[in-house]
């Protein structure tokens, strides 16, 4: 057996809620775990408030004596069902609280103990440093509650689930199996935590071989393998934090294009929208189609097949600031799209140049780009496509329309730690938690429903920029249904390419199989306790100045907050 993987130590903490309980036993007992090499020290949460302070003191003192070392992840053992609040339900049922004192008795029981197991957890977080070696074993010990309250624990961190096997039916075979409710409270952790979940199973065995239970957990988890596209693109990038694209100052590399070439349904539907467009132009003339930002070239290839299903001659000019990419786009129009001859349909002409500065010999009928980011306009989509006013005509198509940001406070405990893990000593310490992230979403609860934010119409692209505004403020309110922390915001986007044709990535109403964009996440400085019914009430600013964008966000309740990012300081997103 190896001791350094497969064995967890677990520590006794009986006396821990008693006020002159000795530290130095669960201090040994955590030494010889050390010594041992053991991976994993479980200890089981205390119910009381001195015994969870008690706890937490001791644990913290080892996370913070051994930060940037390696140490035994510390798993709190935390049973879903409050043995508490039954015990108390149970008394009131039998004497049905007649009297005072009955009710003093009871007031004073919940003041000793926190019987909620969420709130046991969220005490003993709240006391300690922040650490990623710290997380939950959580004990399926009885009924399960709503549905609610077993969706929050999607957005802590859930190491392990622990299973009595008095929890464990019997099937036809003679085999262990869990109850329906209990496979998909299983299923749901499992996908939450990207699979990275343990199982632990105790007590007596109550079946033929011990190794029954293992094999028919392992069987529950393979069925949580990803089958989506979506999925399957992001296996291994759940909850990673990626800066967003910044394509105005950066020269996108060839992998990057390739990996958003390969979305099964974002083409199609751009090439849906341009042929709907195109429908909708009277002329026997050619038709001037725009690409800018063309990248290597696939909303020119949308174009030249929405064309030719139309049997409709289209000139395509591809604009494109990054000279590399304007080699691979050059090389293409050679041995795809017919080069000086061009195709039955289509002529494609290659412009070397940033579609602000350029200036087109012709009015384009349809300006066609994928300028959108995460959260809609943060690639500066709108800076963009205003700079086209020059080479378009009062009726010009663009493609997109319009598109609108969302915005939904979350509690997620992993990436507010991923986002507390990239503090550096010469910046403010404040400074990972003012920028935006890109990240697949997984091990999170979703306080809110999201809500719109700001939107940008494309629909006069003739008039110059010094007409419009693209610095934008609103304020949302939001109203958990649950006690619950909120470590800040996920950002999502919904657009119109033409008419009823959309894409979108806010939760709830996802594009199906699209896979361009993962949400965006906007933390908070630090974590804000929230009760159930509280107003969350976020005031979001988009700003401009000659040389960049930038966000500002702040909250005025439950409690006010520092306004984060202010004047770009330490996430401003380049114009130039």
């Amino acid at each position: 057996l190896d001791w350094n993987k497969f064995v967890v130590g677990k520590v006794v903490t009986d006396d821990i809620d008693s006020e002159t309980f000795d530290a130095k036993r669960i201090e040994k007992q955590i030494g010889y775990a050390a010594h041992l090499g053991l991976p994993v020290i479980l200890f089981e949460s205390p119910v009381t408030h001195v015994g969870i302070t008690q706890l937490a003191r001791v644990i913290n003192s080892k996370v913070s004596a051994s930060v940037g070392m390696n140490m035994a992840q510390m798993w709190i053992q935390i049973a879903i069902s409050s043995p508490v609040e039954q015990a108390l339900s149970t008394r009131n049922d039998q004497i049905k609280l007649e009297d005072d004192k009955c009710t003093n008795d009871e007031g004073a029981l919940r003041e000793e103990f926190v019987s909620d197991p969420w709130q046991q957890w969220n005490m003993f977080r709240s006391l300690i440093n922040l650490d990623r070696r710290v997380g939950i074993a959580l004990e399926l010990n009885g009924d399960l509650p709503d549905q609610e309250v077993l969706s929050r624990w999607g957005g802590e961190p859930v190491k392990c689930i622990v299973i009595p096997t008095s929890m464990f039916m019997t099937n036809r075979k003679g085999y262990p199996v869990l109850s329906r409710s209990y496979q998909q409270f299983i299923h749901f952790l499992v996908d939450k935590m990207a699979r990275d979940v343990q199982f632990i199973v105790k007590g007596l065995n109550k079946h033929s071989d011990i190794m029954h239970y293992a094999q028919y957990l392992e069987h529950i988890r393979a069925m949580q393998l990803p089958t989506d596209s979506v999925s399957r693109f992001a296996r291994g990038y759940e909850d990673y934090l990626q800066i967003p694209l910044q394509p105005l100052m950066d020269n996108l590399e060839s992998c990057t294009y390739e990996i958003f070439e390969k979305d099964p349904v974002k083409y199609k539907e751009y090439q849906n929208a341009i042929f709907e467009a195109m429908k909708t132009i009277e002329t026997e003339n050619e038709l001037i189609v725009m690409v800018v930002g063309a990248g290597r070239g696939p909303l020119v290839r949308a174009t030249l097949a929405a064309a030719e299903s139309l049997s409709r001659k289209v000139h395509i000019y591809a604009v494109e600031k990054n000279p590399y990419a304007i080699v691979t786009l050059k090389h293409i129009r050679e041995t795809d799209w017919g080069g000086n001859k061009g195709t039955p349909f289509g002529y494609v002409e290659v412009i070397d140049s940033d579609m602000r500065d350029w200036v087109c010999p012709r009015k384009a009928d349809i300006v066609v780009s994928e300028l959108l980011g995460s959260f809609g306009d943060n690639e500066l989509s709108p800076e963009c496509l205003d700079g086209v006013w020059k080479c378009v005509k009062k009726e010009t198509i663009s493609i997109p329309q319009s598109y609108t940001s969302y915005l939904a406070p979350i509690m997620s405990h992993k990436v507010y730690s991923e986002a507390s893990a990239l503090k550096e000593r010469e910046k403010p310490s404040y400074t990972p938690f003012e920028w935006s992230y890109v990240v697949h979403l997984k091990n999170c609860y979703l306080i809110d429903k999201p809500k719109p934010l700001f939107t940008f119409e494309h629909t006069e692209l003739h008039k110059p920029p010094s007409e419009k505004d693209n610095s934008r403020y609103l304020s949302l309110t939001f109203k958990p249904s649950l006690d619950c922390i909120c470590h800040g915001f996920a950002g999502y986007f919904e657009t119109t390419l033409f008419g009823n044709i959309k894409l979108g990535t806010v939760h709830g109403n996802h594009t199906p199989g699209m896979f361009s964009w993962f949400p965006i996440y906007f933390p908070l400085h630090n974590p804000i306790n929230i009760q159930k019914n509280q107003n969350i009430k976020v005031h979001f600013w988009r700003l401009i100045n000659k040389r960049a964008v930038w966000y500002e966000w702040c909250l005025t309740q439950p409690q006010p907050t520092a306004i984060h990012n202010p004047n770009g300081r330490s996430h401003p997103i380049g114009l130039l």
